[in-house]
């Protein structure tokens, strides 16, 4: 995990110093303390918190190409860095290092605003291209990783978190009324919104983009879910479950080995779950972590071990009793856009614990959802004969 932060002001507005930038990286440092970045050029400035995974000396950013008129700020990864740094080579673009990001800025050379099209990953990127004056924020599709912007005719302030905005000294700490009714309604504010008069999120799949001439601001979606045609003949013909089964199988264990590249010890969270086992079972043997509960209503270290015990995984268990309160005020500076869902605190025990052991943990997610493995769906399908009967 990294965190960017960044401002970007009109020419006519107030200038953005090293000191604003400062603040604005040390407010979520959390998100990354091996190493830190900054660049100001042109009313424009990025910073970076980074959390070193690939090329731990080479891959400091900002990323920039080979004159330096287009410079990078990113958080996530790309899994497909090493094809598309191939591709790149052989249209004769020269790296500087061996890390993911640095593709960012000679795709935009390439293509232009629909460079996000050949990103495989998840990405909030932050791109300045000087020579044309425009600047670019750019959110992954799913929008695994957040950004956030507030913007004003005279500036653009961003960063990974809200805190890192407050902490530029141009956003106030306002309260969005019509935002905490949904919050109090749905329990999570939805996108674009947050708590914060005048702060919003960038949707995912979306794009911001700036002019900096006329300091023009436009937002625009450039991925969204692919629809469902009814068209029959766009199917595999003939797949029989089995067949279904292999290619998800085969798709899924390709998806996590992209995800698997680091330099650095990486592990996986292991709950005993649909999605964490499939995702553990398709990794090579990694070193997994779970916490389990001294209320066996709320236990589930029995089938994290169950499933570590089938694969042969080096397992790490611990039983806690969380103590809500003793956490509530360290989680909620965390959560400056709060969710109201309780996992948020096993899953901060589990991080710190798999943390004594490696820097990146694999977590899965979803598979519930597209598996049927919730204990919910069993309950509807006895409801049913209840109605029956």
């Amino acid at each position: 995990m990294c965190g960017i932060a960044g401002l970007v002001t009109a020419t006519n507005g107030l200038a953005p110093s090293q000191g604003q930038l400062d603040a604005m990286c040390h407010a979520i440092r959390h998100r990354g303390p091996d190493d830190k970045g900054s660049h100001i050029q042109r009313g424009v400035a990025l910073g970076v918190q980074r959390l070193s995974r690939i090329d731990l000396e080479g891959g400091r950013q900002p990323f920039f190409n080979e004159d330096r008129s287009v410079r990078v700020v990113f958080n996530g990864e790309i899994y497909n860095f090493r094809e598309l740094r191939c591709l790149l080579e052989g249209q004769g673009h020269r790296f500087q290092s061996e890390t993911d990001g640095e593709v960012i800025a000679h795709l935009w050379e390439e293509h232009g605003t629909d460079f996000t099209n050949h990103l495989n990953g998840m990405f909030a990127i932050a791109l300045h291209d000087v020579r044309k004056d425009h600047f670019v924020l750019a959110r992954d599709r799913l929008g695994i990783k957040p950004l956030f912007y507030y913007s004003s005719p005279q500036c653009l302030v961003f960063g990974s978190e809200i805190k890192a905005l407050l902490a530029s000294g141009w956003v106030d700490r306002k309260l969005d009324l019509d935002a905490l009714a949904e919050f109090l309604s749905w329990e999570y504010v939805p996108a674009p919104h947050t708590l914060f008069h005048n702060i919003r999120k960038l949707d995912p799949g979306s794009r911001l983009e700036v002019d900096l001439n006329s300091f023009q601001i436009r937002v625009t979606s450039w991925w969204d879910l692919p629809q469902n045609t009814g068209d029959q003949s766009q199917s595999p013909n003939g797949s029989s479950p089995l067949e279904w089964a292999e290619n998800i199988g085969a798709k899924l264990r390709d998806c996590v080995r992209r995800q698997m590249v680091s330099d650095v010890p990486l592990g996986a969270f292991l709950s005993g779950g649909v999605d964490s086992s499939l995702m553990v079972s398709a990794m090579q043997e990694p070193k997994t972590f779970s916490i389990g509960f001294d209320d066996p209503s709320y236990d589930e270290a029995q089938w994290s071990e169950k499933v570590a015990r089938s694969l042969g995984l080096k397992h790490r268990v611990e039983i806690v009793k969380p103590q809500v309160l003793e956490l509530f005020d360290s989680l909620m500076n965390f959560m400056e856009d709060p969710i109201g869902d309780f996992s948020i605190f096993p899953t901060y025990l589990l991080s710190r614990l798999a943390r004594e052991e490696v820097t990146v943990a694999l977590s899965g997610d979803g598979a519930d959802e597209i598996f049927g493995g919730y204990e919910t769906y069993t309950a509807q399908e006895k409801m049913k004969t209840w109605t029956r009967i």
